[in-house]
Order: C-alpha cells, then structure tokens, then sequence
C-alpha cells in the first residue's frame, strides 16, 4: 500500500489513463509496452486475475472438471487484500519490484508530474533502493489469518516429558501426569543427569512463550508461600504480551531439576 500511495503521487493523466479506476494497473501496463520486465508481470497478472475469475465462476467454489485432481494447477487463493495490491505484490514476489521502480525513476519524465516523489532526484532514487531487500525475500509461504501459532499446554509438555522420560511409567494418557522430578542423589549416574536436564528443559519451556516478550529476568528471588514456611529462592521474570504484562516466578529447586523433599 505504500509503495503505491509513492507511484500515484502526482502521476499524469495521460500516463494514469483517462476512463481507467485502477491506476496502478494502467501504470504497469503503460511501462510494460517499453519495459520487458514490467510486460511479463502484465502476463502474470492478468493470469492470476483470470484464475480468480474463473474460480468465482465455478458453483461451490470448485475447479473445472479437467482440472480436478491436479495439484500443479490449482487455482490460487487470493485474498481481497492481495488482490487490491496485486501488481505491486506480484513484482515483489517476482523478485523485479525494484527493477519496475528504478525504470520508473529514470523515466519519471514520461510518467510523472516535476513535483512528484518519484521525479525527486534524491526520494525516487532512495525509494528504488529501499526496494532492494524485500525483492531478495523468498515469500514462499505467505502469513495466513491463523499464522499466529501457540505454545503446547503445560498438560502436554507434561505428557511429552513422561513418554520420553528415563523414569517415565506409562500412565494414561487420559490422565494427568505428574511432573515427577527426582531428587537427584549423590550416585550422579548419567540416567538422571539426563532426567534432570529433561525437567529443567520442561521448566524452561513454561517461561519461554512465542506470544510473550521476555522483558525482565532474575535469580533468587524470594518467596514466601505462607507465614509459618521459609522464604524460597526462585526465578522471577517479566513478559510483555499484546495487552498485559504477567509476572512468573518458578522454585530455583524446580528450575534446577533438583525439587528435593518439599511440596
């Protein structure tokens, strides 16, 4: 949408065409007829919009006859989003973004009023130039409504550490399983060094959150449970997510692998 806004800033008349609505399209195709790059985007697009199309046109959403079963011809879905950027977008995709606008900016004369941002020796340079790295991206997998993926639950991570446990029983899975850190003892037999890197590990995994910004960290901080018990040493951390902040304070004999006796 930026990039856009940046090639329909001060764009002539002739060049944005008369009776046409979408002027970035009338751009492209004006540039295309001298520019071979900006042709075969021309190409895919009205491809891509063709196979929208038809797409709308089939009931129920379903591919034509001769083409069900194929899996190198499916027709992609676009979103009305992608589809209002579309030429934009397929450039980029494409990798030749850059190259469009850099033609654009040495030909500004054609397309473009003296005032305009692309005319400006110095912004319509730097714009081209800005559009280097994105055009070296691989969009091979493009974020979807659902990209947002969550942490497994701690029931899970329970459950996961249980089966590939050394001291794991076989439980039900229906069941809850117990955390079930040992305490480790003087023998430092390699079994449960490997337990103990495995519960620590589970630990671990409830701190760290994909959702959540790690804002803050600290070691031995104490904890009272209750009046009549000792302070506990433990880990305390700050995380930051979308609308809260949240405080988690976990044991430093829990973090360690090592809980001991206590409850």
């Amino acid at each position: 949408g930026v990039v856009e806004a940046c090639l329909l800033h001060m764009l002539k008349r002739r060049a944005a065409g008369f009776l046409r609505t979408d002027k970035v399209a009338a751009l492209f195709t004006k540039v295309g007829k001298t520019y071979a790059v900006a042709g075969d985007i021309c190409k895919k697009v009205q491809e891509l919009l063709q196979q929208v199309e038809s797409r709308k046109n089939q009931p129920n959403g379903q591919e034509p006859l001769k083409r069900q079963g194929s899996t190198t011809s499916k027709t992609p879905v676009l979103t009305p989003q992608a589809i209002k950027h579309i030429w934009v977008r397929t450039a980029l995709i494409e990798k030749v973004l850059d190259k469009i606008v850099q033609y654009i900016v040495d030909n500004c004369s054609k397309y473009y009023e003296k005032e305009a941002l692309l005319a400006d020796p110095v912004c319509g340079p730097i714009l081209a130039s800005l559009l280097v790295g994105p055009c070296a991206l691989e969009y091979t997998k493009l974020k979807t409504a659902d990209h947002y993926w969550t942490d497994p639950s701690a029931d899970e991570l329970v459950q996961r550490h249980r089966i590939h446990g050394v001291h794991g029983r076989q439980d039900s899975p229906s069941k809850r399983p117990a955390l079930g850190i040992q305490k480790r003892h003087s023998s430092g037999s390699t079994s449960e060094d490997r337990f103990a890197a495995s519960a620590r590990e589970y630990v671990e995994s409830l701190h760290q959150n994909s959702r959540t910004h790690l804002l803050y960290g600290k070691n031995n901080v104490l904890v009272q449970p209750k009046d009549d018990l000792e302070a506990i040493p433990g880990y305390l951390s700050l995380h930051q997510s979308a609308d809260s902040l949240t405080l988690k304070w976990t044991p430093n004999q829990l973090m360690n692998g090592t809980f001991g006796d206590s409850e």
